[in-house]
């Protein structure tokens, strides 16, 4: 645990209760001890760090103000949800976050009271909000619901759905957008300000609330006083959206003027029926370099502050093959249009945003429109690339099926952070998605080994005519050079055998491999060759199965072992079973994946190991099964 001397104002902090002995000017001080202890604490650790620095006024307000844990506070996604962490008696764990055993990055039911609705996807805060409002309606709870939603979150349908619901429903909801890159940052300043505290406080309300009765009996009087009071305040407010939604809008106000929060959100805490403000802030504020740089400084590795990160291996990773492969497509194929939903630069697309900025479509955080627009630009001729994380796939699904797969449309989905994602967690493990495609008719599925297969696969994938995924993980692969030139002989669903001892009179074992964990499937069979006949095939496609080569395998072996990075419920192993059943095949089989859990915040190679996916892991697999007593 971490040592808080040097943070006097925050060590005293134990929980948001303590918040009330401290003034403004304490608060305020507050403040920059919290931003210093977040880049000290997370150079040593790593983490979310732009989003967090400008979030800390709002959360000391909204702890200030409202009585947590019994209010609730909906963070959306969570990566600004740090400094709530801090506040909320996990100050001196901080130095654990997104590693094995130690606090989430994102908010968690069951790591904290305080954390009242466990995300890591983006915009669900208002749905959710409006869900416990509700609910504590519905129960005679006297208690706030406030759900914290950026900007870019507000880019996705399911807001605009929540805000749709919530506005025709007399709930206590407050909604609160944080907004750091919107261009309505410039109205910012005293005069929003003061009309934030005006339309936030009781005259105004009372004086609406009064004038809707006396003037509603005159029909006409009602309806041009409604119509004026509408077009002075879209002069100087930009609300009149939420407004039609049935929001009382008030906003924008400095999201880092603590005396204004404070004052605004206490005057809307008297405030009845749904409320939206609108608050302005600055990602990375406090550090100049985050301010500048916010993309960059949005996850943080070790090292960051202090200047002494270490230098990893110089192997590209996935993201990067897939970068250089889509810039190579489309030097020499004018069809190629590249669709992310706001994953431009976790997705490797960067370059190609710049070098073709008339073929690159970022939809913000709308991954059902991304799916079907690239289904419709399918349908006149164009060849879409869909960049999209593993995880955030799910949330096409229909899409995927109904849009694309039934049409049989040639869209190619680049699915990065597949499998094991590591240190954040379950709402980002990508180990569903082998399950989810396989039962679709019409997709070829596609697992790489090595950079240089993945780099093929996409090559392959691009010139089919229907839907292809080709699955790689987070992170860097183990080293193999990519040949641009001479193309590997891929042929639809077919694998490879790869490594054979040709110990014919031994034990034999069959490892399937399915992606990118054969490298420890190499070396544990380089051990395991003293005692046993090895094989090893790289199947590389999970649909169409390579079923004669499995066949062939299985008649040809004493035990078969299956090795994926996705869950075992479904996946590729599960394929393989289906196969050898419908051949009446006897040979066992084994199938190591990721068991039926939501893998907790880890490293990869921690996780691997957890679930006896590395060499060690596959070593005592063969070594502990009975069924090696019988084979021979």
């Amino acid at each position: 645990m971490t040592n808080l001397f040097n943070y006097p104002l925050l060590n005293a902090i134990q929980s948001p209760d303590d918040l009330s002995n401290l003034d403004i000017e304490q608060l305020n001080v507050l403040a920059t001890e919290l931003r210093a202890y977040l880049l000290h604490t997370l150079d040593k650790t790593g983490g979310h760090l732009s989003s967090n620095l400008g979030a800390v006024e709002l959360t000391i307000a909204l702890h200030c103000i409202f009585n947590t844990p019994d209010d609730k506070i909906i963070w959306d996604v969570g990566h600004q949800a740090y400094p709530h962490k801090i506040l909320t008696g996990r100050a001196k764990q901080l130095d654990t976050i997104r590693q094995k055993n130690g606090l989430s990055g994102f908010p968690k039911r069951s790591e904290s009271p305080y954390d009242a609705f466990g995300v890591g996807h983006s915009s669900t805060s208002i749905s959710a909000a409006l869900g416990m409002a509700i609910a504590a309606e519905k129960m005679g709870l006297k208690q706030h619901s406030i759900a914290v939603i950026g900007d870019g979150a507000m880019t996705a349908g399911m807001a605009f759905e929540a805000l749709n619901h919530a506005g025709d429903m007399n709930t206590d909801l407050l909604v609160i957008l944080n907004d750091n890159d919107m261009s309505i940052s410039p109205n910012v300043g005293g005069l929003s300000n003061y009309l934030a505290k005006v339309l936030s406080g009781k005259f105004y309300s009372s004086m609406k609330s009064g004038s809707k009765k006396v003037l509603s009996s005159m029909p006409s009087v009602w309806d041009l006083a409604c119509r004026a009071e509408e077009h002075v305040k879209g002069m100087v407010i930009p609300g009149t959206l939420f407004e039609e939604l049935g929001f009382n809008y008030i906003g924008p106000i400095d999201g880092h003027d603590l005396p204004t929060l404070l004052t605004t959100l206490k005057n809307i805490k008297e405030l009845s029926e749904p409320q939206f403000l609108h608050i302005v802030t600055k990602k990375g504020k406090g550090f100049e370099a985050a301010e500048q740089h916010p993309t960059q400084y949005h996850a943080t590795t070790p090292g960051f502050y202090s200047q002494t990160s270490i230098k990893t291996s110089q192997s590209l990773t996935y993201t990067q093959v897939f970068s250089q492969w889509i810039m190579d497509t489309a030097q020499h194929t004018t069809q190629l249009v590249a669709i992310t939903p706001a994953m431009r630069e976790g997705s490797g697309l960067v370059e190609f945003s710049q070098q073709f900025p008339d073929r690159y479509y970022d939809v913000g955080i709308a991954e059902q429109h991304c799916v079907t627009l690239a289904a419709g630009m399918a349908c006149e001729g164009l060849k879409p690339v869909v960049a999209i994380y593993s995880s955030f796939l799910q949330r096409a699904y229909d899409q995927l099926i109904h849009d694309v797969a039934i049409q049989n449309l040639p869209v190619l989905f680049a699915i990065d952070r597949a499998g094991v994602v590591g240190s954040d967690g379950a709402t980002h493990s990508g180990n569903f998605d082998l399950s989810f495609m396989r039962c679709i008719p019409n997709m070829t599925i596609m697992t790489p080994a090595d950079e240089n297969e993945c780099y093929q696969m996409l090559d392959y994938g691009f010139s089919l005519n229907s839907p292809v995924a080709v699955r790689y993980p987070r992170g860097k692969g183990s080293g193999q050079a990519i040949n641009k030139q001479d193309s590997i002989a891929l042929k639809k669903g077919k694998g490879l055998l790869i490594f054979d001892n040709k110990k014919t009179d031994k034990i034999n074992i069959t490892f399937l491999n399915f992606g990118s964990l054969l490298s420890e499937i190499l070396l544990a069979s380089e051990i395991l060759s003293t005692d046993y006949h090895v094989k090893v095939v790289n199947m590389r496609f999970v649909k169409p199965l390579d079923t004669s080569l499995a066949q062939d395998l299985a008649q040809s072996s004493d035990l078969l072992i299956t090795v994926e990075d996705n869950s075992i419920s479904g996946g590729a192993g599960s394929a393989v079973n289906e196969c050898l059943i419908s051949l009446n095949s006897i040979c066992p089989v084994i199938n190591l994946g990721l068991p039926d859990i939501f893998p907790e915040h880890a490293t990869q190679q921690e996780i691997y190991h957890d679930y006896g996916l590395d060499c060690e892991g596959l070593l005592n697999t063969i070594q502990q099964h009975s069924l090696l007593s019988n084979c021979s």
